[in-house]
This record gives structure tokens, sequence and C-alpha cells, in this order.
């Protein structure tokens, strides 16, 4: 009798029969997956520890848009050279972070336009010379605007006078037995001091203080 090989599946029936097979026989049943709360906390924006920017400083960049729609020639050119010297500013040790502070920026610039004024009065360029005037206008117009108060000469005096005297009997005097300028300049400049938000001239502060202490 002839030998006969055993009869093979087709292969599809042999894939199928595995794994069934296998399915049923090795493979342990599925399990459902546990539910896990979640108990990662939310992705929350720190808050900011920048102060806001002064009021004062609010106003200018937006009339800064209000002049750029009406064409304003000369107070575009106010506004752009103060906001950029407030963003040199905020860049360095010192940014301007109070309307004082700001005015104080209006005036510095108040009066280089002056000087410029003069300059071109001299030269006979009268057309430069109202741009300037124009420039100083708008510059007053927001000094006057701030609600800085301004400290004048006699006020400082009198300030000064009691700063001296307070540091003299706390014994803040130096070895010849006079305060030292500098210490009574940093004293009314101080965060909280006397002159803490109030519009004042350093350089007429500097004399009065010299004055006072000499």
């Amino acid at each position: 009798m002839a030998f006969q090989a055993p009869k093979r599946l087709p292969l599809s029936l042999t894939r199928a029969r595995f794994t069934t097979t296998t399915a049923a026989t090795t493979w342990p049943a599925a399990r459902p997956l546990l539910s896990i709360p979640n108990t990662t906390p939310l992705c929350r924006r720190p808050y900011s520890t920048d102060p806001p920017p002064p009021p004062l400083l609010q106003k200018l960049k937006a009339d800064l848009k209000t002049a750029m729609r009406a064409k304003d020639a000369a107070r575009l050119t106010v506004l752009r050279s103060v906001l950029a010297a407030t963003l040199n500013a905020s860049k360095t040790a010192s940014p301007i972070t109070t309307d004082a502070q700001l005015v104080a920026l209006l005036r510095k610039t108040a009066w280089a336009s002056r000087d410029a004024a003069a300059e071109f009065l001299l030269a006979g360029r009268d057309d430069l010379v109202e741009e300037e005037q124009a420039q100083i206008d708008i510059l007053d117009e927001y000094v006057a605007g701030s609600g800085v108060q301004k400290v004048g000469a006699d006020e400082l005096r009198t300030i000064v006078a009691g700063i001296v005297t307070a540091m003299t009997s706390e014994g803040g005097v130096a070895t010849g037995g006079k305060v030292q300028m500098g210490n009574v300049m940093k004293k009314l400049l101080a965060p909280g001091g006397p002159l803490e938000g109030k519009d004042v001239e350093k350089s007429e502060l500097a004399k009065i203080v010299k004055e006072v202490v000499g």
C-alpha cells in the first residue's frame, strides 16, 4: 500500500484555529482598566510681581494712539521721545515706576527743548524754534495735569531742616560734627521719605541741602 501524506489544512484555517486555541487556553481574559483620578494640578500662569505702570505712563501710551490718528506731529514727537526714554530706563537699574519719576523725565525733556530752542534762535531758525516751543507746551501740559505735587523752595528748606535736625539728634553725623550731605539726600529721596511721590528738582534740592548742612 502506497504511503499517503496527511492532508494539510488551508493556511487561513490553520491561523484561525491557532488564534482561537491560544486565546482560549493561554492568554488570560482582559481586565478592565482602573480609573485613576487625575490629581495633577492644572498649570496656572504665575502672578506677575512687576508693579503696575504709573497712571501717567498709561495716559501717554493712550494719547500716542490718538495723536497717530489725528496726525499731530508735535505731540507724536514728544510722546515717542518720552516713551522711548521710559523703555530704555526699564532696562537699567533705575526704571521709571512712579508718576513723580515720569514728571522728572518730562521736565528734563522740556529743559532740553528749551536749550535747543535757544540755539536755534541764535542761528536764526525761527521755524525750528516754533517746533521746539510747541513740544515744550505739550510737555508742560502733561506736567501740569499729572497730579504730582510740586514742592517749592520754601517747603523744601523746611523739610530739609527737619531731616538734618533729626539726623543730628540721632547721631548721624560725620567726624567733623556735621551731617553728611549725601546721607541727607538719601534720607529725603528714600522710599517712604518725605519727598516720595513729589515733584522735586534734584539740582535745587541739592543746593538747599548744601545750604542747610553748610
